[in-house]
């Protein structure tokens, strides 16, 4: 973990985000997919959202964790997708689809890519501008 100066903050935030994601993915969707129809149109939209999700997990978390931790927190999300397929699987309103598992996994890998790539740490870097915008010390 890197030395973050408000880590208590990150950590309220991660299991908001987490608990966010969890519910979101119980939650019955006829009101988007059934009723309005107003993904029929985006053809996989699904499979999108999925990756897209875990795609910004990926770079979330990558704002807190040295790059050799990554590979932990790929393997945690990836985990964390497993169950909640699992747990869709266990409702009547909603069905598992191992697609979806497949989806989250790409979205993990370009997550690790751009996280690799430079946008790792980013915690750190928003903790500094805070810093200096709140004691005037830094470029606004």
């Amino acid at each position: 973990m890197l030395p973050l100066r408000h880590g208590r903050f990150w950590r309220i935030a991660d299991l908001a985000l987490l608990f966010l994601v969890f519910v979101s993915a119980l939650m019955p969707v006829f009101w988007i997919w059934k009723d309005n129809g107003s993904f029929r149109w985006f053809v996989g939209a699904d499979k999108w959202l999925h990756a897209l999700t875990f795609f910004v997990l990926l770079v979330w978390f990558s704002g807190q964790y040295r790059r050799p931790s990554y590979w932990r927190v790929a393997v945690g999300l990836m985990i964390f997708g497993i169950l909640i397929e699992f747990c869709q699987s266990l409702l009547g309103y909603r069905s598992a689809d191992w697609r979806d598992v497949g989806a989250n996994t790409a979205g993990i890998i370009v997550g690790l890519i751009v996280a690799i790539a430079g946008l790792g740490g980013w915690c750190l870097r928003v903790e500094d501008w805070y810093s200096a915008r709140m004691t005037g010390t830094g470029i606004d």
